[in-house]
């Protein structure tokens, strides 16, 4: 059976140069960058190197990388090390209704202990209205937090309006640009952007390491105490291995970003446009242009989400039914509800997310494939079944019940 993998937002496959370089530092080079002797000199450059490496990327200072063991663990250091350092300033705090759980979890956190949170709407694209931002802020607003790019529609925000009007009104800006580090230029002064978070698994490196971009003279208040690491704003033993991971990933993913890109758009394409071409009664959810190129979330009337997902499966595609973050629940995607997507629809919605491995051989097999599983799903289907104008008496479903 084919084994075709289309959640790269979910995670990526280590690159095979990168687990290449972080072999060493199993083996050899096993010593702790903290201490002084030659053991620990060796590995400290080592880490030096990658903090070069991970801000050529977003077109930063080395000095301003802080390491960290995800997106998840930098999105909460920078909402509530903000919270704590500026509490003396204000208490309020601007997001959005369709950021990643670990940006919204936060929120609620702080919400708990006396912050209030405004969370922005966004229209049925996903998209975000600068107008409402500039009318939530208010004189005690002391951060914006905005994803970059959507992880389950792939919606991209106007993340340079955002930071220009964030700078106008002498406001703290994070981002989570966990998706669209390596699929789209990032480039932290251009967006005057304070606070940036990444992954490394999304992006070729290894799961259990990510960065935090702190802009200089940026105040924060550390999470983690009880050692040095870091310019004391992180404390513990640096994984070496990954972070030595993270930095070639970003060294790679800046190597003809653009060419790499446009291949996995045309592929994205190809998908969209035969799935719509096949399969009737389909909505796409998201951007039809704004959003990241290798992103494809569509809902299919009459039919479950996981039901599609757990079939295209045993064809040997993977796919997601949106966060990985958020799978198994029950739930309907909070980023569908933000958009208004209808409850059934939302139910159904099924995100297709392509990487730099994606081949067209796999997009011509997931075109022969999914059409009829989606056939074959709602001719089993009740709402299906029912779309049509008949009178009770007529309907073999009621009849049966």
């Amino acid at each position: 059976m084919k084994r075709i993998y289309l959640d790269y937002n979910a995670t990526t496959p280590v690159l095979p140069e990168v687990l290449e370089a972080m072999l060493p530092f199993y083996r050899e080079n096993f010593g702790n960058p903290s201490s002084v002797h030659w053991a620990g000199r060796a590995v400290a450059g080592a880490v030096e190197r990658a903090r070069e490496q991970v801000a050529r990327l977003i077109n930063a200072s080395p000095a301003e990388i802080v390491f960290v063991s995800c997106g998840s663990e930098g999105d909460d250091f920078a909402i509530k090390g903000t919270a704590d350092a500026l509490r003396e300033q204000g208490n309020h705090i601007i997001t959005t209704a369709v950021e990643h759980p670990a940006v919204l979890e936060t929120c609620k956190f702080l919400e708990k202990r006396g912050f209030e949170v405004t969370y922005l709407p966004v229209d049925s694209d996903g998209m975000l209205d600068i107008a409402v931002l500039g009318k939530a802020i208010t004189p005690k607003t002391i951060l914006i937090s905005a994803m970059w790019g959507n992880n389950e529609t792939g919606a991209l925000f106007p993340i340079e309006e955002i930071g220009a009007v964030a700078r106008k009104h002498r406001i703290r800006f994070h981002t989570d640009a966990v998706q669209a580090v390596g699929k789209v230029p990032v480039d932290v002064q251009k967006a005057q952007v304070d606070l940036l978070v990444l992954s490394g698994h999304k992006i070729g490196a290894p799961k259990g390491v990510g960065a935090i971009y702190i802009r200089k003279g940026t105040r924060m208040t550390p999470l983690l105490h009880g050692g040095h690491q870091e310019r004391n704003r992180r404390a513990g033993t640096h994984n070496v291995a990954g972070i030595v991971g993270l930095g070639l990933a970003c060294e790679i993913a800046g190597r003809d970003l653009t060419a790499k890109m446009e291949k996995v758009r045309y592929l994205r394409d190809k998908l969209e446009r035969g799935i719509f071409a096949a399969v009737p009664e389909i909505k796409l959810n998201g951007h039809p242009e704004k959003r990241l190129p290798n992103t494809l979330n569509v809902s299919f009337a009459y039919i479950e989400g996981e039901s599609l997902l757990l079939n295209l499966d045993m064809k040997g595609i993977a796919a997601s039914s949106g966060s990985a973050c958020t799978s198994g629940s029950l739930e309907p995607s909070h980023v569908m509800g933000a958009m208004c997507v209808e409850v059934t629809l939302a139910h159904s919605s099924t995100r297709l997310s392509l990487g730099p491995e994606t081949t067209e051989e796999e997009i011509d097999y997931v075109l022969e494939v999914l059409p009829p599983i989606v056939q074959r799903l709602r001719e089993m289907s009740p709402l299906y079944n029912c779309r049509t104008p008949m009178s009770c008496e007529e309907c073999s479903i009621v009849k049966r019940v």
